[in-house]
């Protein structure tokens, strides 16, 4: 069986940011995790979780460390905990939390289960560009999505376009997501 997910960066409007996926039922939390990462362009530089919800859940599902005897909940392994174990029951929605200072929340909503076998996850449709890794959080990509629509030719867009690696004539689009990109995307998800 495959599950079609739809998970959205909790937080970014106009545009939304957003990735359909489609899965396979026994993909771990670890391969899921490298399919976000994947379907939104994250290049897998920081710390990962899954929540059942944002504070006071019941579990979170992660990297076991040393460290999480901090925590007062129960922590599975994301490299052993299978999706079917999490959304065969009445789970329908969880967080996932990549980057812990930019604080990146994705709603990932479980929209359909079929029975279509997967050997691979595959990205059906999005919308909006992916915040660029290390961009300051939700504050600091809005403020990015401004200077662009606002001030295009300043200095800071420039400094911006240096930094994103971007030709000097050419402009950062919140809004951009095409079907070459998910063509791409679905290329290197066939690696998980």
């Amino acid at each position: 069986m495959a599950y079609l997910f739809k998970i959205k960066i909790k937080g970014i409007t106009k545009p939304p940011v957003w990735r359909k996926v489609s899965v396979p039922e026994n993909f771990t939390f670890l391969q899921f995790h490298q399919v976000i990462q994947t379907v939104f362009g994250w290049y897998d530089y920081h710390l990962f979780e899954f929540r059942e919800k944002e504070y006071q859940g019941k579990f979170r599902i992660a990297i076991p460390s040393e460290d999480d005897f901090e925590f007062d909940i129960r922590t599975y392994d994301a490299s052993k905990t299978k999706l079917s174990a999490i959304f065969s029951g009445n789970i329908k929605k969880l967080l996932y939390i990549y980057d812990f200072g930019d604080d990146w929340v994705h709603e990932i909503t479980l929209e359909s289960i079929s029975e279509e076998m997967l050997k691979n996850a595959y990205c059906i449709s999005g919308k909006g560009a992916c915040p660029p890794e290390d961009c300051g959080g939700i504050y600091g990509y809005t403020h990015m999505k401004q200077v662009f629509q606002t001030t295009p030719d300043s200095e800071e867009a420039q400094e911006l376009r240096e930094w994103l690696g971007l030709d000097d004539d050419e402009n950062w689009d919140a809004g951009f997501f095409c079907t070459e990109e998910k063509e791409d995307i679905n290329c290197d998800l066939k690696d998980i």
